[in-house]
């Protein structure tokens, strides 16, 4: 397959290395400073199992989708209609793009952008970029996707390149489920740059999580998005299973750039009020992370 990876950071170099150890011509579409890396020795991949480059082509022009089979969409949220725009003009007609990003209406919003069809998909995996044209590998790495005419081909081609990949009828449901783990995780352990397992030792954090997830779940009800029973445990079970592990939201802050905070607790916030369901907790943790942001931009100026 021909796979382009738009906005190639922790998330689309790890899905791209992985699909290039596995045989297909992979581009990523990166910043400067990652594609003159990759460009002079390779994609560096660190994993528990392998460590070492990995040549695949780099660029950081939109018209890197050219030809792609397959376009992996790892932007952040607040840039999904201006990369949209950018690479729709070189889309091939049948390309499948697959969105990988947090919060639940990137494929909706894309897709109005592009005409073409955007399937959702979820991402676990835990990765960061440890330096320019370097990922970064912690734990998990696979995938939920949407159904479409492609899915079930892909899905069997990701999952023999090793990324576990399932096609979920119900991809609404599961982006939820990611949704508000992210909305309990992220913001917490931003304002406080710690990773999970040390932020859930601090008195209250738990019960600031329930909040969270009550009111998420409040507003996934009143949308009829349907949610697992085991979904209160299996969030605040995160912790214990990557307790090394940042939040994006962190990383963001840490690297002094803005957060998708308004697509995670503020989109849950936004979708309450125009529902007339109260998210105090949501709310409260959005500012938060909004005031780190006006710190950076204040010190920044």
């Amino acid at each position: 397959m021909k796979v382009a990876v738009m906005g190639a950071g922790a998330v689309g170099c790890y899905f791209g290395a992985m699909l290039a150890r596995a045989g297909h011509d992979v581009t990523l579409i990166a910043r400067p400073q990652h594609v003159e890396a990759i460009r002079q020795h390779g994609l560096m991949f660190e994993s528990r199992s392998f460590n070492g480059a990995i040549p695949v082509q780099a660029t950081t022009e939109a018209s890197g989708v050219d030809d792609a089979d397959i376009v992996l969409f790892c932007v952040k949220s607040a840039d999904t209609e201006s990369a949209g725009q950018s690479i729709a003009p070189f889309l091939k007609p049948n390309a499948t793009v697959l969105c990988l990003q947090n919060g639940v209406d990137n494929a909706e919003r894309l897709q109005a952008t592009i005409r073409q069809i955007a399937v959702p998909a979820v991402v676990y995996v835990a990765t960061e970029m440890a330096g320019p044209g370097h990922v970064k590998h912690h734990g998990r790495g696979e995938l939920i996707v949407g159904a479409s005419p492609a899915s079930a081909d892909i899905a069997r081609q990701f999952s023999d390149a090793a990324i576990p990949t399932t096609v979920s009828d119900n991809v609404i449901s599961e982006l939820w489920v990611k949704l508000i783990t992210n909305c309990a995780y992220n913001a917490l352990s931003a304002v406080a740059d710690l990773p999970y397992g040390p932020l859930l030792k601090v008195e209250g954090v738990t019960g600031v999580m329930h909040n969270v997830i009550d009111e998420c779940t409040a507003v996934a009800r009143a949308l009829n998005i349907p949610l697992p029973e085991t979904l209160r445990d299996a969030t605040l079970a995160l912790a214990a299973a990557m307790p090394a592990q940042h939040s994006s939201t962190a990383q963001d802050l840490a690297r002094g750039k803005l957060t998708e905070i308004d697509y995670l607790n503020g989109y849950v916030v936004k979708k309450g009020k125009e529902l007339g369901i109260a998210t105090p907790t949501n709310l409260t943790l959005h500012v938060m992370v909004k005031l780190r942001e006006a710190h950076l931009q204040h010190s920044h100026s």
